[in-house]
Protein backbone atom coordinates (compact mmCIF):
# COMPACT_ATOMS: atom_id res chain seq x y z
CA UNK A 1 0.00 0.00 0.00
CA UNK A 2 1.34 3.40 -0.99
CA UNK A 3 1.83 6.04 1.72
CA UNK A 4 -0.24 9.26 1.64
CA UNK A 5 0.78 11.48 -1.25
CA UNK A 6 2.08 8.58 -3.34
CA UNK A 7 0.20 6.58 -5.99
CA UNK A 8 1.11 3.56 -8.13
CA UNK A 9 0.79 3.80 -11.88
CA UNK A 10 1.60 1.30 -14.61
CA UNK A 11 4.36 2.14 -17.04
CA UNK A 12 6.54 0.59 -19.72
CA UNK A 13 10.18 0.36 -18.68
CA UNK A 14 12.36 0.71 -21.75
CA UNK A 15 16.02 -0.23 -22.08
CA UNK A 16 18.29 -0.23 -25.11
CA UNK A 17 17.40 -3.79 -26.09
CA UNK A 18 14.07 -4.52 -24.43
CA UNK A 19 10.96 -3.16 -22.73
CA UNK A 20 8.71 -4.60 -20.07
CA UNK A 21 5.50 -3.71 -18.23
CA UNK A 22 6.09 -2.32 -14.78
CA UNK A 23 4.66 -0.12 -12.04
CA UNK A 24 6.17 2.92 -10.44
CA UNK A 25 5.48 5.32 -7.57
CA UNK A 26 4.34 8.81 -8.58
CA UNK A 27 3.49 11.89 -6.52
CA UNK A 28 -0.21 12.62 -6.12
CA UNK A 29 -1.37 15.95 -7.57
CA UNK A 30 -4.93 17.23 -7.04
CA UNK A 31 -6.61 20.66 -6.92
CA UNK A 32 -7.41 22.37 -3.63
CA UNK A 33 -9.86 25.27 -3.57
CA UNK A 34 -9.47 27.61 -0.59
CA UNK A 35 -12.59 29.50 0.50
CA UNK A 36 -13.34 32.21 3.05
CA UNK A 37 -16.99 32.51 4.06
CA UNK A 38 -17.84 30.39 1.03
CA UNK A 39 -16.03 32.76 -1.34
CA UNK A 40 -13.31 31.05 -3.41
CA UNK A 41 -9.95 32.77 -2.87
CA UNK A 42 -7.54 30.45 -4.70
CA UNK A 43 -7.26 27.06 -6.32
CA UNK A 44 -3.87 25.43 -6.32
CA UNK A 45 -2.55 22.10 -7.48
CA UNK A 46 -1.04 20.32 -4.50
CA UNK A 47 -0.23 16.98 -2.93
CA UNK A 48 -3.12 16.16 -0.55
CA UNK A 49 -2.20 16.17 3.12
CA UNK A 50 -1.90 18.96 5.68
CA UNK A 51 -4.44 20.98 3.69
CA UNK A 52 -5.37 23.02 6.78
CA UNK A 53 -1.76 24.14 7.15
CA UNK A 54 -1.51 24.89 3.42
CA UNK A 55 -4.61 27.09 3.51
CA UNK A 56 -3.51 28.95 6.65
CA UNK A 57 0.04 29.43 5.41
CA UNK A 58 -1.17 30.75 2.05
CA UNK A 59 -3.64 33.20 3.60
CA UNK A 60 -1.07 34.41 6.11
CA UNK A 61 1.59 34.88 3.45
CA UNK A 62 -0.87 36.94 1.41
CA UNK A 63 -1.61 39.21 4.38
CA UNK A 64 -5.23 38.06 4.59
CA UNK A 65 -4.67 36.52 8.05
CA UNK A 66 -2.46 38.26 10.62
CA UNK A 67 -2.35 35.60 13.36
CA UNK A 68 -4.00 32.33 14.33
CA UNK A 69 -6.45 34.36 16.43
CA UNK A 70 -8.06 35.48 13.15
CA UNK A 71 -9.19 31.90 12.48
CA UNK A 72 -12.21 30.20 14.03
CA UNK A 73 -12.07 26.95 12.06
CA UNK A 74 -10.56 25.29 9.00
CA UNK A 75 -12.31 22.26 7.55
CA UNK A 76 -12.90 20.41 4.30
CA UNK A 77 -16.29 20.98 2.72
CA UNK A 78 -18.73 18.13 2.12
CA UNK A 79 -18.74 14.64 3.55
CA UNK A 80 -16.38 11.66 3.23
CA UNK A 81 -17.32 9.48 0.30
CA UNK A 82 -18.73 12.32 -1.78
CA UNK A 83 -17.11 13.02 -5.13
CA UNK A 84 -14.38 15.62 -4.77
CA UNK A 85 -14.39 15.47 -0.99
CA UNK A 86 -11.13 16.74 0.41
CA UNK A 87 -10.42 19.13 -2.44
CA UNK A 88 -12.30 22.16 -1.08
CA UNK A 89 -11.40 23.72 2.25
CA UNK A 90 -13.32 26.43 4.12
CA UNK A 91 -11.61 28.94 6.41
CA UNK A 92 -13.98 30.59 8.88
CA UNK A 93 -12.62 33.80 10.45
CA UNK A 94 -13.03 34.43 14.16
CA UNK A 95 -15.81 36.80 15.24
CA UNK A 96 -14.49 40.31 14.95
CA UNK A 97 -11.49 39.32 12.82
CA UNK A 98 -10.75 41.93 10.19
CA UNK A 99 -10.42 40.19 6.84
CA UNK A 100 -9.29 42.70 4.23
CA UNK A 101 -11.40 41.87 1.23
CA UNK A 102 -9.26 43.94 -1.11
CA UNK A 103 -6.34 41.61 -0.33
CA UNK A 104 -8.57 38.64 -1.03
CA UNK A 105 -9.38 40.17 -4.40
CA UNK A 106 -5.73 41.02 -5.10
CA UNK A 107 -4.58 37.50 -4.20
CA UNK A 108 -7.23 35.71 -6.22
CA UNK A 109 -5.37 33.26 -8.45
CA UNK A 110 -8.16 32.81 -10.95
CA UNK A 111 -9.78 29.52 -11.75
CA UNK A 112 -6.72 27.37 -11.41
CA UNK A 113 -3.03 27.74 -10.73
CA UNK A 114 -0.24 25.30 -11.34
CA UNK A 115 1.82 23.79 -8.55
CA UNK A 116 4.65 26.14 -9.52
CA UNK A 117 2.59 29.34 -9.66
CA UNK A 118 4.46 32.54 -8.94
CA UNK A 119 2.85 35.97 -8.86
CA UNK A 120 0.01 35.26 -11.27
CA UNK A 121 -3.26 37.06 -10.58
CA UNK A 122 -1.83 39.71 -8.30
CA UNK A 123 -1.94 43.44 -8.98
CA UNK A 124 1.78 44.12 -9.18
CA UNK A 125 5.16 43.04 -7.89
CA UNK A 126 5.47 46.34 -6.02
CA UNK A 127 2.33 45.52 -4.03
CA UNK A 128 4.05 42.36 -2.80
CA UNK A 129 7.27 44.18 -1.92
CA UNK A 130 5.29 46.70 0.13
CA UNK A 131 3.42 43.91 1.91
CA UNK A 132 6.59 42.13 3.01
CA UNK A 133 8.02 44.86 5.23
CA UNK A 134 11.48 44.46 6.76
CA UNK A 135 12.44 41.33 8.65
CA UNK A 136 14.71 42.90 11.29
CA UNK A 137 16.88 40.57 13.41
CA UNK A 138 19.86 42.93 13.20
CA UNK A 139 21.55 41.29 16.20
CA UNK A 140 21.16 37.74 14.90
CA UNK A 141 24.32 35.74 14.19
CA UNK A 142 24.11 32.25 12.72
CA UNK A 143 27.06 29.84 12.39
CA UNK A 144 27.83 29.00 8.78
CA UNK A 145 27.84 25.35 9.78
CA UNK A 146 24.15 25.63 10.69
CA UNK A 147 23.29 26.48 7.09
CA UNK A 148 25.64 23.83 5.72
CA UNK A 149 23.90 21.17 7.83
CA UNK A 150 20.35 22.23 6.91
CA UNK A 151 20.05 20.08 3.74
CA UNK A 152 20.52 16.96 5.85
CA UNK A 153 17.58 17.95 8.07
CA UNK A 154 15.51 18.53 4.95
CA UNK A 155 16.57 15.23 3.39
CA UNK A 156 15.32 13.26 6.41
CA UNK A 157 11.85 14.72 5.85
CA UNK A 158 11.73 13.82 2.13
CA UNK A 159 10.19 10.37 2.41
CA UNK A 160 7.89 10.80 -0.59
CA UNK A 161 10.72 12.21 -2.69
CA UNK A 162 12.73 9.08 -1.93
CA UNK A 163 9.91 7.01 -3.47
CA UNK A 164 8.85 9.23 -6.37
CA UNK A 165 11.56 11.81 -7.09
CA UNK A 166 8.65 14.13 -7.87
CA UNK A 167 8.03 16.41 -4.87
CA UNK A 168 9.58 19.48 -3.32
CA UNK A 169 10.18 20.01 0.38
CA UNK A 170 10.56 22.84 2.86
CA UNK A 171 11.70 22.89 6.48
CA UNK A 172 11.89 25.48 9.26
CA UNK A 173 14.74 25.25 11.74
CA UNK A 174 15.60 27.07 14.94
CA UNK A 175 18.87 28.85 15.68
CA UNK A 176 20.13 25.64 17.33
CA UNK A 177 19.23 23.58 14.29
CA UNK A 178 16.06 22.01 15.75
CA UNK A 179 13.59 20.93 13.07
CA UNK A 180 10.36 22.83 13.81
CA UNK A 181 8.30 21.85 10.74
CA UNK A 182 8.90 20.05 7.45
CA UNK A 183 6.56 19.14 4.60
CA UNK A 184 6.59 17.87 1.03
CA UNK A 185 4.43 18.85 -1.93
CA UNK A 186 4.46 18.80 -5.72
CA UNK A 187 4.62 22.60 -5.52
CA UNK A 188 7.54 24.23 -3.75
CA UNK A 189 5.40 27.19 -2.68
CA UNK A 190 2.81 24.77 -1.28
CA UNK A 191 5.50 23.07 0.82
CA UNK A 192 6.48 26.48 2.22
CA UNK A 193 2.83 27.37 2.89
CA UNK A 194 2.43 24.16 4.89
CA UNK A 195 5.50 25.06 6.97
CA UNK A 196 4.25 28.61 7.53
CA UNK A 197 0.81 27.28 8.48
CA UNK A 198 2.36 25.00 11.10
CA UNK A 199 4.39 27.90 12.49
CA UNK A 200 1.26 30.06 12.55
CA UNK A 201 -0.64 27.50 14.62
CA UNK A 202 2.35 27.33 16.97
CA UNK A 203 2.38 31.13 17.36
CA UNK A 204 5.86 31.23 15.83
CA UNK A 205 5.06 33.82 13.16
CA UNK A 206 3.24 37.11 13.24
CA UNK A 207 5.59 38.94 15.61
CA UNK A 208 5.77 42.69 14.89
CA UNK A 209 8.63 43.72 12.62
CA UNK A 210 10.07 46.07 15.25
CA UNK A 211 10.64 43.51 18.00
CA UNK A 212 11.66 40.06 16.76
CA UNK A 213 12.28 37.75 19.76
CA UNK A 214 15.76 36.53 18.88
CA UNK A 215 15.99 35.01 22.35
CA UNK A 216 13.19 32.52 21.58
CA UNK A 217 15.18 29.29 21.12
CA UNK A 218 12.32 27.63 19.21
CA UNK A 219 11.63 30.48 16.83
CA UNK A 220 12.03 29.72 13.12
CA UNK A 221 15.29 31.30 11.99
CA UNK A 222 16.04 29.32 8.82
CA UNK A 223 13.79 28.22 5.96
CA UNK A 224 15.42 25.43 3.93
CA UNK A 225 13.90 24.62 0.54
CA UNK A 226 14.53 22.11 -2.20
CA UNK A 227 14.70 23.34 -5.77
CA UNK A 228 15.36 26.97 -6.58
CA UNK A 229 14.66 30.01 -4.41
CA UNK A 230 12.01 32.01 -6.24
CA UNK A 231 10.57 35.46 -5.59
CA UNK A 232 7.55 33.91 -3.90
CA UNK A 233 9.66 31.85 -1.47
CA UNK A 234 11.44 35.00 -0.27
CA UNK A 235 8.13 36.83 0.01
CA UNK A 236 6.65 34.12 2.21
CA UNK A 237 9.75 34.04 4.42
CA UNK A 238 9.74 37.83 4.80
CA UNK A 239 6.07 37.96 5.77
CA UNK A 240 6.67 35.16 8.30
CA UNK A 241 9.71 37.05 9.69
CA UNK A 242 12.10 34.19 8.92
CA UNK A 243 15.47 35.92 8.50
CA UNK A 244 17.35 33.22 6.55
CA UNK A 245 16.40 31.30 3.42
CA UNK A 246 18.62 28.52 2.12
CA UNK A 247 18.15 26.55 -1.09
CA UNK A 248 19.89 23.52 -2.51
CA UNK A 249 19.62 25.12 -5.94
CA UNK A 250 19.81 28.55 -7.54
CA UNK A 251 17.93 31.79 -6.92
CA UNK A 252 16.23 34.04 -9.43
CA UNK A 253 17.27 37.68 -9.89
CA UNK A 254 13.98 38.87 -8.41
CA UNK A 255 14.46 36.63 -5.37
CA UNK A 256 17.89 38.17 -4.76
CA UNK A 257 16.54 41.70 -5.15
CA UNK A 258 13.63 41.06 -2.78
CA UNK A 259 15.89 39.42 -0.19
CA UNK A 260 18.13 42.48 -0.19
CA UNK A 261 15.18 44.85 0.15
CA UNK A 262 13.38 42.95 2.92
CA UNK A 263 16.36 42.01 5.08
CA UNK A 264 16.40 38.27 4.31
CA UNK A 265 19.76 36.48 4.18
CA UNK A 266 19.71 34.30 1.07
CA UNK A 267 22.04 31.30 0.64
CA UNK A 268 21.96 29.19 -2.52
CA UNK A 269 23.56 25.97 -3.75
CA UNK A 270 23.88 24.73 -0.17
CA UNK A 271 25.72 21.49 -0.83
CA UNK A 272 28.67 19.61 0.62
CA UNK A 273 29.42 22.28 3.20
CA UNK A 274 29.49 25.16 0.70
CA UNK A 275 26.99 27.85 -0.27
CA UNK A 276 26.70 31.24 -1.99
CA UNK A 277 25.47 34.26 -0.04
CA UNK A 278 23.54 36.87 -2.02
CA UNK A 279 22.22 39.16 0.71
CA UNK A 280 22.93 40.29 4.27
CA UNK A 281 26.06 38.20 4.89
CA UNK A 282 26.66 40.06 8.17
CA UNK A 283 24.34 37.57 9.91
CA UNK A 284 26.60 34.62 9.12
CA UNK A 285 29.39 33.76 11.52
CA UNK A 286 32.09 31.77 9.70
Amino acid sequence: MSPPGVARRSCLRVAADRSEANEDDVAVEEPLEIRIHGDPVATTMRTPGEDRLLALGFLFSEGILRSRDDVSSVAHCGHPGEEGYGNVIEVTPSPGARIELEKVSASRRGTLTTSACGVCGRRSVEDLVAACGTVGFDALRVPAARIAQAPESLRKAQTNFARTGGVHAAAALSLEGELLAAFEDVGRHNAVDKVVGALLLGNRVGTPFSSPPVEDARRAVLLMVSGRASFEIIQKAAVARIPLVASVSAASSLAVDLARRTGVTLATFVRDGHFNLFSHPERIDP
